[in-house]
């Protein structure tokens, strides 16, 4: 009878054990360079399970490198486990924990944070893992947005009228300087043209008077 109970008891506690399951909520998540993602799982949980009996561990997995993006042991996390390639990117919702639910914020995503990530979660009732899969693809440059053409105010046109108008005046006064300027000129050479002209009548008269006189 005792051999019967205890077998009993043995099946019953293989049976909790394996109804321990880990759940993931996206098996597949793409993403940009330098933008940022929620990986979320799922446990199973019981009307006595306790946070501080749960440990994870939360790993990238490449193909000849695997490295630890979260580790939380007993309840408490342990921040010495991350891997200096997540330092300081991933932040742990520990309010949706006590409902069966790990979810981690990975913040300013790289290439190289591209693989399989497979999380794994022991507590009283078992221990049991999935994973999910990350594309992280690199960011395509943007072009620079077009700055708007400042458009000049009432202000700004009342100078721009008033330049203007005084080029123009400016303007009107060189025209008028550089005519008298040439016409002074002119009037200079024509003077001195008929100085040269009475000049060279006078001198022809002399000439023919004295040649008369010599005759």
């Amino acid at each position: 009878m005792i051999c019967w109970i205890l077998l009993l008891i043995k099946l019953t506690s293989c049976v909790c054990a394996g109804t321990f399951v880990v759940n993931v909520t996206q098996t597949s998540y793409q993403a940009e360079e330098n933008h940022h993602i929620t990986l979320d799982w799922t446990f199973t949980t019981t009307t006595h399970s306790s946070t501080n009996s749960v440990s994870i561990l939360c790993e990238l997995i490449l193909d000849q490198k695997t490295s630890v993006l979260f580790h939380l042991h007993e309840g408490v996390e342990v921040s010495e486990s991350q891997d200096e390639q997540f330092s300081g990117r991933v932040q742990f919702d520990k309010d949706v924990l006590r409902e069966g639910r790990i979810r981690l914020h990975v913040s300013r995503l790289r290439t190289e944070d591209s693989g399989l990530y497979l999380c794994e979660v022991t507590t009283e009732s078992g221990s049991s893992s999935n994973k999910c899969r990350v594309n992280v693809t690199a960011a395509v440059d943007q072009p620079e947005p077009q700055r708007p053409t400042d458009r000049p105010g009432p202000e700004s046109l009342g100078w721009i009228s008033l330049y203007v108008g005084l080029g123009a005046a400016a303007a009107v006064l060189l025209v008028f300087i550089l005519v008298v300027c040439c016409a002074r000129h002119l009037t200079k050479s024509n003077n001195k043209r008929q100085i040269w002209s009475t000049v060279e009548v006078k001198s022809t008269r002399s000439k023919r008077t004295l040649s008369g006189g010599l005759n």
